[in-house]
C-alpha cells in the first residue's frame, strides 16, 4: 500500500467551524473512526476497478463528521490544526492499512482489494456503505 490515501484531507472539505472544546478531536471516535473509514473506502475504491465510491454519500459523511464536530464544540481552529497534523494523518493512515491488512488485502493484488471491498460492501459496514 505504497500510495498515499487522502485520509484527512477530504474532511478539510466540510469540518471549519466555531466555539471550543474540551479534549484533542483526535480522541473523538466518531470522527477519527470516520476519517479511517473513508481512508480505506478511498483505498479500495481506487486499487480495485469494479468498485467505486459513493460520492455524494462520502460527502454527506463529511458533513456529519463536521456536525459532530461543531455539535461538541470544535473551533474552526481546532479542526484545522487537526486536519493539517501530519503526525496524526501518518497514525491514521497505519490504522487504516492494518485494517485493510486484516481484511486480506495484499498490496499490489488487485484482486485482495476487490475482495475486501466487496466484504464490506455485503457487511454494510461504515467503509462498505461508502462504496458501491
Amino acid at each position: 500500500m505504497s500510495r498515499t490515501p487522502a485520509f484527512v484531507f477530504p474532511i478539510a472539505l466540510g469540518l471549519s467551524g466555531a466555539a471550543s472544546a474540551q479534549t484533542p478531536l483526535k480522541d473523538v471516535e466518531f470522527v477519527r473512526e470516520g476519517i479511517i473509514s473513508l481512508g480505506m473506502a478511498i483505498e479500495l475504491s481506487d486499487k480495485c476497478g469494479s468498485i467505486s465510491p459513493r460520492r455524494v454519500r462520502g460527502i454527506n459523511f463529511l458533513y456529519s463528521l463536521r456536525n459532530h464536530a461543531f455539535d461538541l464544540g470544535y473551533s474552526r481552529d481546532q479542526v484545522d490544526a487537526y486536519v493539517g497534523d501530519k503526525a496524526e494523518e501518518e497514525r491514521l493512515k497505519q490504522i487504516a492499512y492494518g485494517r485493510l491488512a486484516d481484511l486480506g488485502v495484499t498490496t499490489g493484488n488487485e484482486a485482495s482489494y476487490c475482495a475486501a471491498g466487496r466484504s464490506e460492501i455485503a457487511k454494510g459496514s461504515d467503509v462498505g456503505r461508502l462504496l458501491r
